[in-house]
């Protein structure tokens, strides 16, 4: 399965770059082909972070423009590349090292598997936009703490699933549920089936078992149709989180779970705490990994 085959780069300090996906969060008429991705550049060199952006074909002068107009001071040297021919696939996956996170193994074919956990094969970059690995082992660790609170999921859904990790590993923890898993990206149907194949989950409508939907958000009424979840995952960005409140909410039970990632702590974090708050969310857990925040909220009883 190809990848994107062009690559933007600009490299600059933490703040400037945490800046730019701020900037990047408030744009309503972005380019959705044109991925964006901050990090830093070595765990040694935590103050020297690149912006990154990944898209399908040679980027013109709006994908260039609209990049180096995140910055808000001059923007720092922007570099394009193309990526190679090679198999994206097996180009991605050199030095991708497991996650460990809680009671969950994640790796690529590569690494040999773990009998002592929970473990999953996730080749990398199938499916673009699976996640900071930070958010990702966040997002599993806080899985297993909303395991031990003794909720009970019978009704999952996993919203910007990607490559479904984070819906297997739900399934893992709530053999019984029905799991609804949704992505914006059409590429992301097939990817799922092949993971689930890989890692020998059942795919289908009945209890456990993950069904694969591709919406925007909870636009979708097959998956308005299987809530009100006990469960909702999304791992994604602070501005949908934010924008997808309402929604969430609605399809949300009264006492049930969200598990939100991919959002900064700082500012980021607290539009999204405001957000749910505003539609009856109260703070149930949180854990900060490096400079990202993964929240897990309730939504409270109704009266």
């Amino acid at each position: 399965m190809s990848g994107p085959s062009w690559k933007l780069t600009a490299h600059a300090p933490k703040i400037v770059v945490q800046a730019a996906l701020l900037a990047h969060d408030d744009i309503d008429d972005w380019d959705f082909d044109l991925v964006i991705s901050g990090r830093e550049v070595s765990e040694d060199r935590p103050q020297d972070w690149v912006l990154e952006g990944w898209y399908p074909r040679e980027p013109g002068a709006a994908q260039k423009s609209a990049f180096a107009n995140l910055f808000e001071e001059a923007a720092p040297e922007i570099g394009v590349e193309q990526l190679p021919d090679e198999d994206w696939l097996a180009l991605s996956q050199q030095g991708v090292e497991p996650i460990r996170a809680g009671r969950f193994y994640v790796h690529t074919p590569d690494f040999d598997a773990d009998p002592n956990a929970i473990d999953f094969i996730i080749p990398a970059a199938q499916a673009f936009g699976t996640g900071q690995h930070r958010t990702t082992a966040g997002c599993l660790e806080m899985l297993g703490t909303i395991k031990s609170s003794g909720l009970v999921a019978r009704r999952i859904a996993d919203i910007g699933t990607g490559t479904g990790l984070l819906g297997f590993a739900a399934m893992a923890l709530w053999p019984s549920a029905e799991v609804t898993a949704s992505d914006i990206d059409a590429v992301c149907a097939q990817v799922v089936d092949d993971n689930a194949v890989l890692n020998d989950i059942p795919m289908g409508s009945g209890r456990g078992e993950m069904t694969m939907v591709i919406a925007p958000g909870m636009d979708d009424d097959l998956l308005q149709l299987r809530g009100p979840y006990d469960l909702l995952i999304a791992n994604i960005l602070a501005g949908p989180l934010v924008e997808l409140a309402p929604d969430f909410a609605a399809s949300v039970r009264p006492g049930g779970s969200v598990l939100l990632a991919g959002l900064l702590a700082g500012d980021q974090e607290a539009d999204v705490r405001r957000a749910y708050k505003r539609v009856g969310f109260r703070m149930a857990g949180h854990i900060q990994r490096g400079d990202w925040a993964i929240l897990w909220l309730r939504r409270r009883n109704a009266r």
